[in-house]
């Protein structure tokens, strides 16, 4: 088959330019246009929690390629503007600056977007979220020695930007809605270690469910819980998840569930590829579909939807199957896990000793290993790898 002579990405995030760059290394010498809502070059999105919400790294050393290895790619770069509609009959993508892209194939990146609570559905002075630089840079002038912050969502943004705050000299309360925040990721064990670093820096942990933000002359003021109890502060970060962003997508003729709904080669349907963020799919080994929003899926999934779009119908395509991972950086720890430590029943130190913060650590469901997470003792972590992906049956030392 004939490669296609016009490719869109459409979202110029890390999984539009690794889908971008994979291209061009796979051969392909055609037109390539790759479309981004924010002004910026693609930028990595970990560090806005961390290193640049902390003051420690400014917005220029988040950027993923300098000008010069993007010139290389030969991209027909448009920043700054969202994608509005894509026609696949005549295949074309319309911009909202009433531009047109025409393309024989696109690639959804478009990501995600963040979640808000009532009463913060306009831009309201110390409510914030935490998405882009411009996110991160609103809520750090916000963040001063003595002043208040509260964090609404038990997840791993809301968990670093709390660690991040409290250590600017901010008081932060962390509103979480069970008892160990991060469980349902990093697992129990783990995350009653960090629940306890969180404790032992000063945040104070209060279990609730926010139903709104208050606000008074223009600025937040606090959140209201569902037992109508009202919270004070200063200024508030909602970190209560994301949506894919695929608004512009309603009317495509695409399946739209809960993400870009793709088969097991990352394929949305005829000329249509997902990555990242957005991207839904059935895991190879269950059948059931998933998405994940971590940074090393978002360059694996890229190189895959890439690599297939070039194979074309005819050509050997490849299922996309990852070994799901993540980190964590909090309170000079960094936590790595494989899998779904979140799943387990069991919980099995292969290496060191969570107490002294550097262990590694199988987690078991049903006799097989479905995670591994630890700290600092990644040989012993990536050792359980193998057996993660192969989710295998458990067995100890001891046996």
């Amino acid at each position: 088959m004939t490669a296609p002579r016009r490719i869109a990405v459409v979202g110029a995030g890390a999984a539009g330019l690794h889908t971008a760059e994979a291209l061009r290394r796979a051969g392909y010498d055609g037109r390539l246009t790759l479309v981004g809502a924010e002004d910026a070059p693609p930028y990595d999105r970990p560090p806005l929690s961390k290193h640049l919400l902390s003051g420690e790294w400014q917005p220029d050393r988040l950027t993923l390629r300098d000008p010069r290895a993007l010139d290389e790619l030969r991209l027909d770069l448009r920043l700054g503007v969202r994608a509005r509609h894509l026609d696949r009959r005549a295949r074309t993508v319309h911009l909202a600056d009433g531009r047109q892209v025409p393309c024989d194939a696109v690639v959804i990146t478009t990501g995600v977007r963040p979640r808000r609570l009532p009463g913060a559905e306009t831009p309201l002075a110390g409510a914030h979220v935490l998405r882009t630089v411009a996110d991160a840079l609103a809520l750090r002038e916000d963040l001063r020695p003595g002043s208040r912050l509260l964090v609404v969502g038990g997840g791993l943004l809301g968990a670093e930007a709390a660690a991040t705050a409290v250590g600017l000299g901010a008081e932060v309360t962390w509103l979480v809605s069970t008892g160990t925040p991060l469980a349902a990721v990093l697992g129990t064990e783990t995350a009653a270690l960090l629940t306890g670093l969180h404790r032992r820096h000063g945040v104070r942990i209060h279990r609730g469910t926010a139903t709104r933000v208050l606000g008074r002359n223009g600025r937040a003021t606090g959140v209201r819980l569902s037992d109508g109890t009202d919270l004070a502060t200063d200024t508030v970060l909602m970190a209560i998840g994301s949506r894919p962003d695929t608004d512009w997508l309603a009317d495509s003729g695409l399946r739209l569930d809960g993400g870009v709904v793709c088969d097991v080669h990352c394929a949305a349907g005829p000329g249509v590829w997902a990555a990242g963020d957005t991207a839904s799919w059935p895991d190879p080994r269950t059948g059931c579909h998933r998405r994940l929003e971590q940074r090393t899926n978002a360059t694996e999934q890229a190189l895959h939807a890439a690599r297939n779009l070039l194979a074309g119908p005819d050509g050997t395509r490849q299922a996309y199957a990852p070994v799901p991972y993540l980190w964590t950086d909090q309170y000079g720890l960094r936590v790595q896990a494989y899998g779904h430590p979140g799943a387990a029943d069991r919980f099995e130190v292969v290496d060191g000793d969570p107490q002294e913060h550097r262990f590694a650590a199988a987690c078991v469901r049903d006799g097989r290993v479905t995670g591994a997470v630890g700290i600092a003792s990644a040989r012993a972590l990536r050792g359980l790898r193998a057996q993660v992906a192969a989710h295998s049956p458990w067995q100890s030392e001891a046996a």
